[in-house]
């Protein structure tokens, strides 16, 4: 008698995976996890920085109202020292302007000593400020005849004690460098009045209204 033949099924069996293959992936994903928690905290503490930086910037635009000055020592276009005595007994416009013999400072230098008369009847000297030395200021004084002075503020004292260095941008390029601002301070160096980001064509008469005001 011929033997039957057992055919038998073979079952396919899913190997489980290793236990520590599975920890690994564990691990990963963990791992990818803390990534996204790690950016999403650095993204609001980036926020929180800048907001941070631009509510500074806001206080100290407003700070300066109000308070006295301190000492400082800078050269006039003759190359004399200058010092904050020298603004003491009148009011005083300190207008800081980029730089020398650009178009836009030469139309506000022009306008402030167009003006200068009816400065000086309400008793208040006009100096301009930039970081320009003294030589580039004597020439620019002479080239467009400003009654008034400029100061060199080579080293940025001024520009310290008044913040009016800021990041600008030129085509692309940003550098940090003067912000057009103008400052009034009474006889006794206090600031009574601050303008910042001005524009030059018809600052000068904007700056003589509010003298004439107080």
């Amino acid at each position: 008698m011929a033997k039957k033949k057992v055919t038998i099924k073979k079952t396919s069996v899913k190997k489980a995976a290793p236990k520590n293959a599975t920890q690994k992936k564990a691990n990963k994903e963990k791992a990818n996890k803390k990534k996204i928690s790690e950016k999403s905290v650095s993204a609001a503490s980036a926020a929180s920085i800048s907001a941070a930086k631009l509510s500074a910037a806001k206080v100290t635009a407003k700070a300066l109202l109000g308070t006295t000055i301190g000492a400082f020592s800078v050269l006039n276009a003759q190359g004399a020292v200058f010092t904050q005595d020298d603004l003491r007994g009148r009011k005083t416009v300190l207008y800081f302007y980029p730089k020398d013999d650009t178009p836009g400072c030469t139309l506000e230098g022009q306008q402030f000593s167009a003006l200068k008369s009816a400065f000086d009847k309400h008793n208040t000297a006009i100096f301009g400020v930039s970081k320009d030395s003294s030589k580039s200021h004597d020439k620019f004084m002479c080239k467009y005849g400003f009654k008034f002075d400029l100061l060199a503020d080579e080293n940025e004292k001024l520009c310290k004690i008044f913040d009016v260095i800021k990041e600008k941008n030129m085509y692309g390029r940003k550098y940090m460098g003067i912000e057009r601002s103008t400052f009034v301070l009474d006889e006794n160096l206090q600031v009574i009045k601050e303008m910042r980001k001005v524009s030059p064509d018809g600052h000068a008469q904007d700056v003589l209204d509010f003298v004439k005001s107080l």
